[in-house]
């Protein structure tokens, strides 16, 4: 309710104190109008009733858009006041930072090289000993969840597709069995960006946005799979389609295929290791004796040579020709080709003399990576921060998040889908340019709105490296790596066209920005999506589909319509609530610990607590932090009452001085009105 203007009378300064001079404060916001009614009441000696403050304070505050991009101001000397020693400074600094950035940058994407490498170790034969089962593989769910879980143990789609490539080719899976599969790696990958959004927990804001940026590739893949592979599997136009493109062509190898960040970072990466991915294609191809190989990569340089040579066969055994076999006694021998392996030199990695197993090596890389990859993630978050102030940040953000005048402002986006998709090629990987672009949506550079369409050609990106890479393959795997290049190809351009052309439809936006929201505001919330969605959904799925389709389908039918029918309730309570019966309105009918996360966010912060109290004293200090910026942003939400300093300097005059008093001490300032 609209404010009574407050009755200026120097007495009730002596009765009041702070809260009338609030009061008066407020009420001197309000213009000239409200001094002539002060005076006009003044002079009629009218004494109003109580009133609060709480409409006045509402008009006065405007409240923050946590998703507006912030303004990096630079707080430096401007250009125009420096001398000429300044001005040759400052062009040295930037171009120092500028370096640091590239430097960085390098460190940033070797790290993830690396990081790769030791997912691979850590649990690659785990990943071929998950392709050998064909009765599982043919079930397209349990391809999908197979396709996420051994992207997400290799930290590659690529390695994951070339696995599924090399089973194609030596008939042990189809390409209509592939195609879920690579369905699940393209959700897989998109593991790693969410990881790098983690780093930037520290900043409430910051981590809203990062979060929300890396997990809007994360909405857009499963939106996608849940869309398409029903289609895939009722109809197979993946198939269809791709299987006409390959046959219209006469394919011949060709060279390999084009590295070009390779060619910078892997001079950096095989000092610190090297690695035969040959072998986790043998054990999906169910080469028993690979199963005893090391993935790590020992002779880097050797010779195989075919020679004829005689050896012994047992009689039963039919000789080759012949010609060429002859009797000494009891033994039978004939000629054959024999390859020997001539091992010339060693590899120079620091683990190439290590008597380590596979796992030890590669969890002491996968530490390693993770502190270079967050430490590196850091400074480049702090550097970009210092760079980006002023006029430079204006001109980067109104040349990345700029729309074209109408009637062409539907072009921004698909140029940053090109954008995208051209800087993916150039990198060759989608798990590098998007984890590149993460703190930069998180910092405020560029917006969510932006990220969305440079993510999509992220996607497009690394199946045209797809592509490239399966033209150079050897004539007895071209076809069929090709198909299945091409098939991820059109999968991500079906995605792009339901869930991208009409702003309606861009559903990843709206959903990745619920989350940033949620996690942002319970930060234990964004580790516990990311092992739900990478690890439990899909182990849980993949166990269902071991038992059979109708232990599948008897547990995730029933549970997929729950969830399709709380999201409906959700939405209809925000819309049209009236619309609903009276107890679904809301869910106050359910116990609070299954709609709100409150009671949840106190069991996990009192066990952080415990564990700062009788363990350590890092999570203490991170539980003071945390108390303290929500009893910030709890100051900051609260809204005032204030009373009438009329009706009490009346009351003092009354005798009634002291109930009045109780009553302030007992309020205090953080009531609300209702």
């Amino acid at each position: 309710m609209a404010p009574w203007p407050e009755v200026e009378k120097p007495e009730t300064n002596n009765y009041i104190g702070d809260s009338s001079k609030q009061n008066q404060n407020m009420a001197g916001k309000e213009g000239e109008n409200h001094k002539g009614n002060v005076a006009s009441l003044g002079n009629k000696g009218e004494i109003q009733p109580a009133f609060s403050t709480i409409a006045l304070i509402d008009e006065t505050r405007q409240e923050e858009d946590p998703w507006a991009l912030p303004e990096l101001q630079d707080t430096g000397i401007k250009w125009s006041e420096l001398d000429r020693k300044g001005k040759i400074i400052r062009v040295l600094y930037g171009i120092g930072k500028f370096i640091m950035l590239l430097g960085l940058l390098y460190m940033f994407v070797c790290s993830l090289d690396v990081l790769s490498s030791a997912f691979q170790l850590v649990g690659g034969k785990a990943a071929g000993d998950i392709f050998q089962d064909d009765s599982v593989l043919s079930n397209p769910v349990a391809g999908l969840v197979i396709g996420v879980l051994v992207t997400v143990m290799v930290q590659s789609s690529s390695t994951s597709s070339s696995i599924v490539v090399s089973m194609v080719s030596s008939t042990l899976l189809t390409v209509q069995s592939a195609i879920p599969i690579i369905m699940g790696a393209n959700i897989g990958t998109s593991v790693t960006n969410t990881i790098v959004a983690l780093m930037q927990a520290g900043d409430r804001n910051e981590f809203r946005r990062a979060f929300a940026g890396a997990t809007i590739h994360d909405f857009f893949n499963w939106l996608a799979v849940f869309a398409l592979l029903p289609i895939e599997v009722i109809s197979g136009y993946l198939y269809h389609l791709t299987n006409v493109i390959v046959e219209s062509f006469h394919l011949e190898s060709g060279e390999d295929a084009p590295e070009l960040l390779k060619v910078i970072t892997d001079p950096f990466t095989k000092l610190i290791i090297e690695l035969d991915k040959s072998v986790i294609n043998a054990i999906a191809t169910n080469d028993e004796s690979a199963k005893n190989k090391s993935l790590v990569k020992i002779w880097c340089v050797t010779e195989t040579n075919v020679t004829l040579q005689n050896v012994t066969i047992p009689p039963s055994e039919n000789c080759t020709s012949p010609d060429f076999c002859w009797s000494e006694g009891n033994v039978t021998w004939t000629i054959k080709n024999v390859t020997e392996t001539e091992y010339i030199s060693k590899c120079r990695h620091l683990f190439a003399e290590a008597d380590l197993p596979d796992l030890a090596i590669g969890l002491i890389l996968l530490a390693l990576s993770l502190l270079v990859l967050c430490s590196c993630l850091v400074m480049i978050v702090k550097l970009l921060n210092s760079v980006l102030k002023g006029q430079v940040a204006s001109v980067i953000k109104k040349t990345i998040n700029t729309d074209f005048p109408f009637p062409f402002t539907w072009l921004a986006g698909y140029l940053a889908m090109l954008a995208g998709a051209g800087m993916t090629f150039v990198v060759q990987s989608s798990s590098v340019f998007t984890s590149a672009i993460t703190p930069l949506v998180g910092i405020g550079v560029i917006s969510i709105e932006r990220s969305y369409p440079l993510t999509l050609g992220a996607n497009i990106g690394t199946t045209t490296t797809a592509i490239l890479a399966a033209l150079a393959s050897p004539g007895s795997t071209l076809k069929y790596s090709l198909q299945i290049a091409l098939c991820h190809f059109f999968f991500n351009v079906s995605g792009i066209i339901l869930f991208y052309p009409l702003p309606v439809t861009r559903l990843p936006i709206r959903m990745a920005k619920t989350l940033g929201n949620i996690t942002a505001q319970y930060r234990w919330f964004a580790i516990f999506y990311l092992l739900v969605c990478f690890f439990l959904l899909p182990l849980f799925v993949f166990g269902l589909s071991l038992a059979g389709w109708p232990v599948l389908l008897g547990v995730c039918l029933p549970l997929g319509a729950l969830f399709i029918a709380v999201i409906v309730i959700n939405i209809m309570q925000k819309r049209r609530p009236h619309s609903l019966p009276e107890k679904l309105q809301n869910w106050d009918f359910l116990p609070i610990w299954l709609h709100s996360l409150e009671p949840w966010d106190n069991i996990i912060m009192s066990s952080l607590a415990f564990c700062g109290k009788h363990c350590c004293g890092f999570c203490k200090c991170c539980k003071v932090n945390a108390e303290q910026e929500g009893a910030k942003d709890k100051q900051l939400k609260t809204m005032e009452v204030y009373e009438n300093t009329i009706v009490m300097a009346d009351e003092e005059r009354g005798g009634r001085r002291a109930p009045a008093a109780a009553c302030i001490e007992k309020t205090g300032t953080n009531n609300t009105a209702l």
